[in-house]
């Protein structure tokens, strides 16, 4: 440059550039503390609760997570999901209240103690009682502490400082009355059948405690030798002619089964009415089969050559002799396997009937099911129906009574649950030296396990405590039914709304086709079955349950007082039955409740009786993961449905299982967990949170690094977006919404309607549906097109219309953004929020979604505006194309022609297509369009022609323009000159 050439002054501190102190790099980790000091401190929830005072209330009810262990994926997933829909229900309108919960009773908290026991060499059995308990309540709460912290740190909102704990005295008094009012109901009895029974817990346990999981067991074929016929088989009354009974008398029924130790409790064989069954004799056998030439079996057709091949039998070895009627098998008695066994002492010699059974298939096995009524449901009812003699073989450890011959002692499972016992090995052996068994194997099966201990679980028939759930219930509560179960299915029915609908079909096929509810469990810590029975009395006896109101009255003024440790103080019988009972002629029930009982009472002590509870003690909502159809929202229901008649909730949403990222299940051993604490640590809880709301959670769904990446990436996009739209945000007087441009017109259209597809999207729980209609809106109409757009005027004009428009709608897309987006990402909202409105009582979460304003919905203004849009997006492909080939490096160096219809021409003629196009100049023409234009594949009734702008470059917003160089500043178009003044 020559010494005469002036200098080109520089323009760039004279433009409005973008000014905020919104940093691009979150920092969320750091910041994230500071964000729940501060609401700690200026006390938004309890501030929210003075505001909503007089509004509509909505409860989500909180299903309590056991205080046992920090939290996992699972529980930072449903904690999320639950805080998103209780900020965006209070943020619509309404009182939403959350009160966070805890169950702290139970073998998840026992099996802990007594881990620590078993390390230090103590015997749990030899504590006291109250001593005992004390450390399980001890220990719970300790991990309350820990729990709470680690919700907190998700940005969970709620009255944290006033929880519900199962173990509180309160709630254990009314968990203690909610029982007794099953008991003066009449629908509390003593019964003895089968129960899930873990041996190393050595307690029942329910449904929702079991998980089920693969492992190796023995699989034998065993032979029960046919004694007679028990009577002369008849059709229509009359003696059947067709019947021969050749064969049958000297064969033997096979049966299959998987677990071996309950053939000592046989009593009766079961067969399937419709099954096709054949007569099979043995015409062949090699050495190692245990099969004899000339045996005669009884098999089900469709599995007599599987049975068989396990016999080691070839083809060639064994014919079918005939078929064998349903009848025919009805009139059969058998020997039992052991019959005769030395040292049996004649324990089993006594006749085994044949019985139909609806339950037998001929999927596997020999089509002859062995029952044991003490040992399996099906086995039961059959033993029920026919009178079979219930068998008591089997104790709490899982071995057999010591005083059983050949057996005793023999455990089905090592004392860890890890291995099996001997009691499979010594059955195996009896009967194989009594020549009773075919053919065994080693197969794998999915088993039911303990959720705790992860050992095998066992059915085993022991004197429990039950809940009657198809006896008329007698409290004339029988709007919805007359039984539980009644109740239930019409409150499923009719009550509750579901989310997915498909939980609706799940629940209701299990209480349809449940069995009575097993209360009791043989443990310490929990709340006592609260009740006495009487000395010496039966079980069916009228009077053998006291119900008295006065000694229940006692009971729950104790336990309000003491807590339920007062069932079991020294002198507590005769406390509680007063001076109108003899003590010695009542027996005290010392069985602790199904902890599942204590949560499904969750809504008399939480929902019905405290201030912050609802009116008629429902909750709007329930929302857990989809295994709680068998857990809470079950018990729930069953208990309510006792109780107060009806279900305890409105509506229930269920999330699925979190997988890993190949979609397999989390498992420690497999390595392939994600703790919510590396994510916070990592990411941040808002990015934790924000992975909540693009997941579909009503199905499994899957989490990992790379999926936390993708996260990132798009919490990074919306926080650019946002922070552009902070930095031109002021505090100027905003224009008339009325005389704004089309473009600011169409972009308040857009907020109206996203506010009605946002609302909508949050009230019916489809978290997902609501951001990505937020993310969209700020990513493709914000940042690719309005701002983009606007930019120009914003950096640019002076006290224009359109820039005091922009500025204006900048705010206005401020407060729905923040507010929107609060649910969902607390922390980086609140941020967003005190940038425009700072102060120390100020927070976005005190806020509620603003309505959209009166006339800004314009759906023939946006009729237009799609129109224009689409054309833009031809004129913006024709110049990618050119920027691609290096013709141009900005779009501001083109000044193309484009060719549309008249239609399309007139629409343009209204609007600055040249700035919404981002270019120098446009000429719009309704010629006919060259064959060389470019034609997007989208709209091919649009035609762009290329060409550059011409003049001169205006050294202040880089449009080319004829004009630059003749005004008063330098280098500037007549815009820039106007703004610079």
């Amino acid at each position: 440059m020559s010494a005469e050439t002036p200098a080109t002054p520089d323009y760039k501190s004279t433009l409005n550039l973008p000014q905020t102190e919104f940093p691009m790099r979150a920092g969320l980790p750091k910041r994230e503390p500071g964000w729940l000091e501060r609401w700690a401190r200026i006390g938004v929830y309890d501030r929210l609760r003075e505001r909503s005072e007089g509004r509509e209330p909505f409860t989500l009810h909180d299903g309590p997570p056991y205080a046992n262990g920090n939290l996992h994926i699972g529980h930072a997933l449903n904690k999320t999901l639950k805080d998103m829909v209780v900020r965006s229900r209070q943020m619509m309108g309404h009182d939403a209240r959350y009160v966070p919960g805890w169950d702290c009773h139970g073998l998840p908290i026992e099996w802990k103690i007594e881990e620590k026991y078993r390390q230090k060499g103590r015997d749990k059995d030899a504590v006291d009682m109250v001593e005992f308990r004390q450390e399980c309540r001890e220990f719970a709460a300790g991990w309350v502490d820990v729990q709470r912290d680690e919700f907190k740190r998700l940005g969970i909102t709620g009255n944290w400082a006033d929880p519900y704990l199962t173990m509180d005295y309160r709630a254990e008094a009314v968990i203690a009355a909610e029982f007794q009012t099953f008991l003066m109901n009449g629908l509390v009895y003593q019964g003895s059948k089968p129960v899930m029974w873990s041996p190393v817990e050595k307690t029942a346990l329910a449904e929702a405690e079991v998980e089920y999981h693969d492992r190796q067991v023995d699989a034998i074929w065993v032979k029960f030798d046919v004694l007679r016929p028990v009577a002369e088989p008849k059709e229509n009354g009359r003696p059947h002619e067709s019947i021969v009974w050749t064969g049958i008398d000297n064969a033997s029924v096979v049966i299959w089964t998987t677990t071996p130790w309950t053939i000592p409790q046989n009593r009766a064989i079961c067969f399937g009415p419709g099954i096709a069954y054949g007569l099979y004799e043995v015409t062949g056998t090699p050495e190692e089969s245990w099969a004899k030439t000339g045996d005669r079996y009884l098999i089900a057709d469709a599995l007599a050559e599987a049975t068989l091949t396990a016999a080691r039998l070839d083809t060639d070895m064994w014919t079918k002799l005939r078929d064998v009627t349903a009848d025919e098998l009805a009139a059969l008695t058998c020997a039992h396997p052991l019959r005769g066994a030395e040292g049996a002492h004649g324990e089993w010699d006594y006749d085994v009937p044949l019985f139909p059974g609806d339950h037998v298939t001929d999927d596997a096995g020999t089509g002859f099911v062995h029952t044991a009524p003490s040992h399996g449901d099906d086995d039961y009812q059959i033993g029920v129906k026919h009178g079979l003699a219930m068998t008591h073989n089997i104790e709490a450890d899982g071995s057999f009574r010591a005083d059983l011959p050949i057996f005793g002692g023999e455990a089905i499972l090592s004392a860890n649950g890890k291995k099996p016992g001997g009691a499979n090995k010594a059955v195996i052996a009896a009967l194989q030296a009594g020549d009773a068994l075919l053919a065994r194997a080693r197969i794998t099966i999915s088993d039911a396990h303990s959720w705790r201990s992860k050992a095998p679980v066992i059915r085993l028939n022991r004197p429990q405590w039950f809940a009657a759930i198809d006896r008329p219930v007698g409290d004339g509560q029988d709007t919805y039914g007359e039984t539980v179960r009644a109740r239930a299915l019409t409150s499923i029915d009719q009550l509750v709304e579901w989310t997915p609908k498909t939980g609706r079909n799940r629940l209701y096929s299990m209480i349809e086709n449940r069995p009575d509810w097993v209360l009791s469990r043989q443990r310490a810590w929990g709340v006592p079955l609260t009740c006495f029975t009487k000395a010496g009395a039966k079980a069916d006896d009228p009077d053998f349950l006291l119900k008295d109101p006065a000694v229940n009255a006692r009971i729950i003024e104790a336990f309000e007082a003491e807590g339920a440790d007062a069932w079991y103080q020294p002198g507590a019988k005769a406390r509680f039955l007063g001076a109108d009972y003899d003590p010695e002629a009542w027996n005290k029930v010392d069985d602790i409740l199904d902890v599942w009982f204590d949560s499904g009472s969750t809504h008399a002590f939480v929902l019905r009786d405290r201030p912050d509870g609802t009116e008629d003690g429902i909750a709007d909502v329930y929302l857990e993961g989809t295994d709680q159809h068998r857990g809470w929202f079950h018990s729930s229901m069953l208990q309510a449905c006792g109780t107060t008649g009806r279900a305890p909730y409105r509506a229930v949403v269920t999330h699925g299982f979190t997988m890993d990222e190949k979609g397999m299940k989390m498992s420690k051993s497999i390595g392939n967990t994600i703790a919510p604490q590396d994510i916070v640590d990592q990411y941040g809880a808002d990015i934790l949170r924000l992975w909540v709301a693009t997941v579909d959670y009503t199905a499994d769904h899957r989490i990992g690094p790379e999926i936390l990446k993708g996260v990132a990436d798009s919490y990074r996009r919306l926080r650019n977006t946002l922070r552009f739209m902070l930095g031109s945000i002021t505090d100027d007087a905003p224009a008339d919404p009325l005389e704004m441009p089309e473009l600011e017109r169409f972009v308040l259209h857009r907020l109206s309607m996203l506010d009605d597809e946002v609302r909508a999207a949050y009230a019916r729980y489809d978290f997902a549906a609501a951001f990505q209609a937020i993310f969209q809106f700020a990513t493709i109409d914000l940042s690719a097109f309005y701002f983009d757009i606007r930019k120009d005027a914003l950096y640019c004009d002076g006290d224009t219309l359109r820039r005091r428009s922009a500025r204006t709608v900048l705010r206005l897309l401020h407060e729905r953004m923040t507010t929107w987006l609060a649910p969902i990402l607390p922390f980086t909202m609140e941020e967003v929020w005190l940038e425009v409105h700072p102060g120390d009582n100020s927070s976005v979460h005190l806020e509620d979604f603003p309505a959209p304003r009166p006339g800004w919905r314009d759906d023939a203004l946006a009729a237009k505006w799609s129109r224009i849009r689409a054309v833009r997006r031809a004129v913006t492909g024709a110049l990618e194309v050119q920027r691609r080939d290096k013709v141009i490096g900005s779009s501001l160096e083109a000044a193309p022609f484009v060719h549309v219809d008249d239609e399309t021409a007139a629409l343009l003629e209204d609007v600055p297509f040249n700035d919404l196009c981002i270019v120098s100049g446009i000429t719009v023409t309704t010629d006919p369009a060259p064959d060389t234009a470019f034609r997007s594949e989208d709209d091919a009734t649009v035609a762009v022609v290329f060409a550059h702008a011409s003049g001169g470059k205006c050294q202040r917003c880089w449009k080319v323009l004829p004009d630059v160089g003749h005004h008063g500043h330098d280098g500037v178009c007549g815009r820039c000159d106007q703004a610079l003044g």
